[in-house]
């Protein structure tokens, strides 16, 4: 988001049943890992279904930035010629992340054991989260950093020479430094040990193991969760097949869930354990949710969600599903504004350093579609009243993020009135087919003016 954005407003209306069978993009942070650890690979990896959107094309970029051969065939097909383990070359050029958290603290990983110098930025909203989280154990695997402000983009980062083994254990549950640390740990000798209080998303741990990688897990009584990879293998490039987003098919879900009379199938989704807390709520929540055609494709569970309208009621959200299912609280808090009920959801911390506080962009979203809420510092509590009213002419305010974007706008689906948001254009990050799509199942999604 620069100077020279132009905000594109939208505007959802309450729909008639949505019907059909829909195809969601492929799985976002499997597409971000088949690109980097398919980069560092030896031989030929071809990846079927990887999400086009602009974070993950950002993470291609800076690879082939890093002197890796990626090229896109038809029907979202990229080949990556593999540079080896310790391929990667010194950029002559910024490496520019976009939008993305995820490419750029993975990216950082890489780097982080490769001997050589690179600078790395982002957009106007990447530049703002921190990446201390990463930087604090690269570098003590040997990496030095020079960032703005001491942790934030854009930064240099200088690879170690002589990268040394570490083992950390995570101050708080987080995916992205998890697989930051271990695949710098690739590139140094000995075992990088990773200790995660709670279990968080595993792709990074299953792409490795299907790249040919050491690596063991290890589950304690605690909950908590030691992952330990061997440095220095030799990866052998090995084809992928994307699976559909569970974080994408949340929307078409939840949009199912609330128009009255509505039935969609959503082929192909991913059914990963730690990404299918957002299903296992709704259920609780009374959805009518379904499994079929259960399988497996690269390591990862796969099947259709049958998804049908369905009555919801409040729920208390344990708060140790919060490291899994991150990114689907906007959504889910939508789906708790038309249900009955109070919806409790605890241990938010982590949404305040997201795309944007993410806490204040729904509450800001619940106000506009004039649903009651209670705020605090890491929980929200939706007072869900069955139907809210719609903004009007009110636009919600999505702060440049994707997911408050697409969230209010499936609001709009299924309540009293329309809704608008004011920018839609970070859509595109993460789902650039999102109104089509939801239009082709029957939903009313168009541009709107924003005044």
């Amino acid at each position: 988001m620069t100077e020279a954005h132009i905000p594109q407003p939208f505007t959802s209306r309450p729909a008639a049943p949505l019907a059909g069978t829909a195809a969601v993009p492929g799985d976002k942070s499997i597409s971000h890992r088949a690109l980097l650890i398919g980069a560092i690979a030896t031989g030929r990896t071809r990846v079927s279904g990887l999400l086009e959107g602009e974070d993950v094309l950002a993470t291609a970029g800076a690879l082939r930035a890093l002197g890796v051969t990626i090229s896109r065939e038809d029907g979202a097909t990229y080949v990556i010629d593999g540079a080896g383990l310790s391929g990667l070359a010194a950029p002559s050029t910024v490496l520019d992340m976009g939008n993305s958290g995820t490419g750029a603290r993975l990216a950082l990983g890489l780097l982080a054991t490769h001997p050589l110098t690179a600078q790395v930025t982002g957009d106007a909203s990447l530049v703002e989260r921190p990446m201390g989280r990463v930087i604090e154990p690269l570098a003590r695997m040997g990496a030095t950093f020079l960032a703005r402000e001491g942790t934030k983009l854009p930064l240099t980062v200088t690879g170690a020479r002589m990268p040394v083994p570490i083992q950390y254990r995570l101050p708080v549950p987080s995916a992205q430094v998890k697989s930051s640390i271990l695949l710098a740990g690739l590139n140094a000798p000995g075992e990088t040990t990773v200790i995660e209080p709670e279990a968080t998303r595993d792709h990074t741990e299953l792409m490795l193991r299907h790249f040919g990688a050491d690596l063991r897990v290890e589950d304690a009584e605690d909950g908590s969760r030691t992952i330990t990879v061997v440095g220095q293998p030799e990866l052998i490039a090995h084809p992928v097949e994307v699976p559909g987003d569970p974080s994408s098919a949340a929307f078409a879900t939840v949009a199912a869930l609330i128009a009255p009379g509505s039935a969609v199938t959503l082929p192909n989704i991913g059914i990963n354990a730690l990404r299918t807390c957002l299903f296992v709520t709704l259920r609780e929540m009374g959805a009518d949710i379904s499994f079929a055609n259960q399988r497996e494709v690269a390591g990862e569970p796969v099947a259709d969600l049958v998804v049908r309208a369905s009555a919801l009621t409040g729920v208390e959200v344990p708060a140790g599903r919060a490291p899994s299912m991150i990114d689907e609280y906007p959504i889910l808090a939508v789906a708790a504004a038309f249900a009955e009920g109070p919806t409790v959801m605890k241990g938010l911390a982590e949404l305040r350093v997201k795309e944007s506080d993410r806490i204040a962009a729904i509450a800001g979203g619940l106000t506009a579609i004039g649903a009651a809420f209670e705020e605090g510092e890491d929980d929200l509590t939706v007072l869900g009243n069955g139907r809210p009213r719609g903004s009007g002419n009110t636009p919600v305010p999505t702060h440049f993020d994707h997911r408050i974007a697409m969230s209010f706008l499936v609001a709009g689906l299924g309540a009293a009135g329309p809704v608008t948001i004011d920018d839609g254009a970070a859509i595109a990050t993460s789902f650039p087919c999102f109104i089509e799509l939801m239009n082709g199942l029957g939903a009313d999604i168009s541009g709107a003016d924003a005044s």
